[in-house]
């Protein structure tokens, strides 16, 4: 009964979508990956990591990203189309190659706490492009989601995987229940609900508590965070 009722919650936050209630299957534990179980960030960390080696960019993008940045906060920019812009940053020539030796260096960034427990069939969920987080997951051998975003064109190929659309693509998709969830942000309570067991992490992915009670001004908080302002469904 706990377990529907957390179901019908996650249901409230994704009005449309079916009820994902699969049969004989294993649970697992999915992580956000930025803030949880990885600080700092891998998109902006990258971001620095390769305007350093193409110093140009610190004239020609980083400005243009601060005040992007600036106008999303004020409600002037969507975050979506804040992170679209950001993410031009990964259209660089040398990406692969930049890719590869960012996490051999930056591996390190994994917390602690998720090594000791981490599992095989764990899936870590984030909004970061695939093109930053495939490799990561690779070396950790893990299973991953994460937003399309083609970098010849500098589109979203997909939903942004943010706030609903991760609980969306979740359910849409047929995965196995969830046994724990993990994130650093409100954002992800739609998924939260859809877990047996939420936990937020704080500290700069080093402290583990139980997801915050949903009280009214805590929800408020939440659907202010989940509005990503990406209107259309893919």
């Amino acid at each position: 009964m706990f377990l529907f009722s957390r179901f019908i919650s996650c249901r409230s936050f994704l009005s449309g979508n079916r009820l994902f209630q699969p049969e004989g299957l294993n649970c697992m534990n999915v992580y956000d990956f930025d803030g949880t179980i990885c600080y700092p960030d891998s998109a902006i960390s990258f971001a620095f990591y390769v305007m350093n080696r193409h110093p140009h960019l610190w004239i020609t993008f980083f400005p243009k990203a601060l005040r992007n940045l600036i106008r999303c906060k004020k409600g002037k920019m969507t975050r979506a189309l804040m992170m679209r812009r950001f993410f031009e940053i990964l259209r660089v020539k040398d990406f692969d190659r930049l890719i590869t030796r960012y996490w051999e260096t930056h591996e390190k960034n994994i917390s602690a706490w998720y090594l000791a427990q981490k599992k095989p069939d764990d899936l870590i969920i984030s909004a970061s492009p695939s093109c930053i987080i495939e490799p990561i997951a690779r070396r950790l051998g893990v299973n991953f989601v994460a937003t399309e975003y083609d970098r010849e064109y500098g589109v979203f190929l997909d939903n942004l995987m943010f706030a609903k659309s991760k609980a969306r693509y979740m359910i849409d998709h047929g995965f196995p229940m969830i046994d724990n969830f993990y994130s650093d942000s409100l954002a992800d309570t739609p998924l939260a609900l859809c877990a047996e067991k939420a936990h937020m992490v704080t500290g700069k992915a080093q402290v583990v508590t139980d997801w915050p009670h949903l009280d009214p001004e805590t929800l408020k908080e939440v659907h202010r965070k989940i509005n990503s302002g990406w209107t259309v469904r893919l």
